[in-house]
């Protein structure tokens, strides 16, 4: 299945959480913290703006973006779970 996001929205994965500390202990899932950090996977045309023409998205795919916590919505596709959220919750892009 391929999602297209619509307007300014993003389809981000998650990367996975931490399963050890720095120190070297094991963590349980439910001590693990989501992290908020994801790939982006799929990207909308962009925010329609009053004149009619379309605000491009900043993000594209591929990128590592860091996001708010409490951003976007949770959604199962294929079996794997995404984030869809309004590109504003972006707060940066992680450069390597």
């Amino acid at each position: 299945m391929k999602i297209r996001p619509l307007a300014d929205r993003v389809l981000v994965q998650r990367l996975e959480a931490e399963t050890k500390t720095a120190g070297g202990i094991v963590l349980p899932d439910s001590a693990k913290e989501k992290p908020q950090q994801g790939k982006v996977v799929s990207v909308g045309d962009g925010k329609l703006l009053d004149d009619g023409s379309r605000q491009k998205v900043q993000v594209k795919k591929g990128d590592t973006v860091l996001f708010t916590s409490y951003a976007g919505t949770d959604v199962k596709i294929d079996g794997k779970e995404y984030l869809i959220m309004d590109e504003t919750s972006i707060m940066a892009v992680i450069e390597k």
